[in-house]
């Protein structure tokens, strides 16, 4: 009996550490998000500005 309460006592302790660590996955993952779109807006301009330049030079596709 002592033997499932210690198997139980594992899975569980086992469980809290996945748990904890999803948490720091989606918080990263979070993070990331927000970097990715502070990055777009700070190129906005910079690609505007290019494509704006490359289709005076290559010309209307189609």
């Amino acid at each position: 009996m002592s033997w499932i309460i210690a198997a139980v006592a594992v899975a569980f302790a086992g469980l809290v550490v996945l748990g904890f660590l999803g948490v720091r996955v989606l918080r990263a993952a979070t993070e990331l998000g927000r970097e990715v779109n502070r990055t777009r807006e700070r190129l906005e301009p910079a690609q505007t500005l290019f494509r704006q330049k490359t289709g005076t030079i290559q010309g209307p596709k189609g």
